[in-house]
């Protein structure tokens, strides 16, 4: 990673016989994809700042298994995380952190019954903990008095009830918080969920992440938060159709709560 940040392997750390607090889950989509991998950047800049002790598997990971299981090859997804399992379990790897949703589901709800038994956090849980614990410290900054309304990613919030820990962080930035009609646990879909990101659209008169998009723009937001790679790509591309880039950004908590600090 560039930037000058500080990013240790657990084979490094395990090599100088140090134990990481957390093992940093990166993904595919904030390994592999460009603007993913603008949030991996912005999370590292805030553990780098808060002093956390972390490791990444960098080379020995492999994808969860999350697009294998939702498209219905559970055979492949079987596979998949027992390779994960097996180096995970090799480190002794005890709580993990992601900032995918799709990763932190499944590697806290299905990884157990193979075997790989992990705390498992999501970064917005993690960064909220930071800040009740006064290793970090957050001012609104550039965003105080924007209006922000935060898209809930499914497999964050209705597959696991986490709600508010986004929320109080867009809070601490003394940010308007305005909610979208369906939110929380009634928040619609971004369409990507399931493994749709990867598959050709269906018959219908609208896409998912347009009405969504939609959805966020009636409340005329500055800012359209997010806290999973996946919603960030199908909100933007909402955004882009309707031709608001130039008044509206979708960020990721980690990149609000980063770009405030100046981090």
């Amino acid at each position: 990673m560039s930037d000058n940040l500080t990013v240790r392997t657990m084979a490094e750390m395990m090599a100088e016989g140090r134990d990481p607090e957390f093992l940093f889950w990166v993904g595919c989509a904030g390994s592999f994809d460009d603007r993913a991998r603008k949030i991996t950047r912005a999370f590292v800049r805030i553990m780098n700042t808060a002093n956390i002790p972390f490791a990444v598997l960098g080379t020995e990971e492999s994808c969860n298994g999350d697009p294998a299981k939702r498209a219905g090859n559970e055979f492949l997804f079987q596979m998949q995380a027992m390779m994960n399992i097996e180096v995970l379990n090799g480190y002794g790897v005890k709580k993990i952190v992601t900032a995918c949703p799709h990763c932190f589901n499944t590697l806290a709800n299905e990884y157990p019954g193979l075997g790989g038994k992990y705390e498992v956090i999501h970064h917005t849980q993690l960064l909220k903990s930071l800040l009740d614990e006064g290793r970090l410290s957050i001012e609104g900054g550039q965003f105080r008095g924007k209006r922000i309304t935060f898209h809930d990613p499914c497999y964050l919030g209705r597959a696991n009830n986490v709600y508010e820990a986004p929320r109080e962080l867009i809070r601490k930035l003394d940010a308007e918080l305005v909610e979208m009609k369906r939110s929380r646990a009634n928040g619609l879909c971004c369409g990507a969920g399931g493994a749709q990101m990867f598959k050709d659209a269906e018959p219908g008169f609208k896409e998912i992440n347009i009405e969504r998009t939609e959805e966020a723009l009636a409340l005329e937001p500055t800012i359209i938060a997010a806290g999973c790679p996946f919603c960030n790509t199908m909100l933007t591309d909402g955004v882009k159709h309707s031709e608001k880039e130039g008044q509206v950004k979708v960020l990721d908590i980690a990149e609000l709560i980063a770009n405030a600090q100046d981090l």
